[in-house]
């Protein structure tokens, strides 16, 4: 059996924050299954990071978005957020049910913002300026949660709540960096 770590020790803005708490914590021991589930929801440990998880995650996504990106081009990079989008779903309502439901969001789980950011760099043209463009605008909608994003975060529970307020901020996201995209081009800088 399992050790129970105190709440505080798995909660990053804890002064009693360990992160080893959560790596004690997770069933590694329960074999390829559930450390794949963890793998994904924690997007391959981004999400174990101390300190801004989220951030952490997001840019993780980053290397295998452009690499979806380049070889199967924006709707391709799509068709994955949403393969991604699903499978976090599942995944984390079935984290959420083992784990009795005591965290509805924890801070590891980060598989959502790298749904979010790939739905805000397929928005884009495949240019190194698009990446920098989509990552700061997917941050700033994530942590700011304008309407519905705020909605979605407060109000949504489960596996769904988890995912869907980083897809409505990687929209956002998405229309911030067109926009951008589109002001770049009217000032003669040429971002294709």
């Amino acid at each position: 059996m399992v050790d129970q770590q105190k709440p505080s020790q798995t909660d990053p803005t804890s002064p009693d924050f360990d992160p080893l708490a959560i790596l004690r914590d997770m069933p590694w021991h329960q074999g390829r299954a559930a450390t794949f589930k963890h793998m994904i929801l924690s997007w391959f440990g981004c999400g174990m990071s101390p300190k801004a998880p989220g951030t952490v995650g997001s840019l993780g996504s980053l290397p295998l978005g452009g690499i979806l990106y380049w070889s199967f081009g924006p709707i391709g990079l799509a068709v994955c957020a949403a393969a991604l989008f699903v499978a976090g779903w599942i995944l984390a309502n079935d984290h959420l049910r083992r784990d009795g439901g005591s965290m509805q969001d924890p801070q590891w789980i980060v598989v959502d913002e790298v749904v979010g950011q790939w739905i805000a760099l397929a928005a884009l043209p495949f240019h190194p300026a698009s990446f920098v463009i989509a990552f700061a605008f997917f941050r700033l909608f994530d942590i700011a949660k304008p309407w519905p994003v705020s909605w979605a975060d407060r109000r949504v529970g489960g596996g769904l709540g988890i995912m869907l307020d980083d897809v409505l901020a990687g929209l956002y996201a998405a229309i911030g960096g067109i926009g951008t995209i589109h002001g770049l081009r009217e000032l003669g800088i040429n971002v294709q």
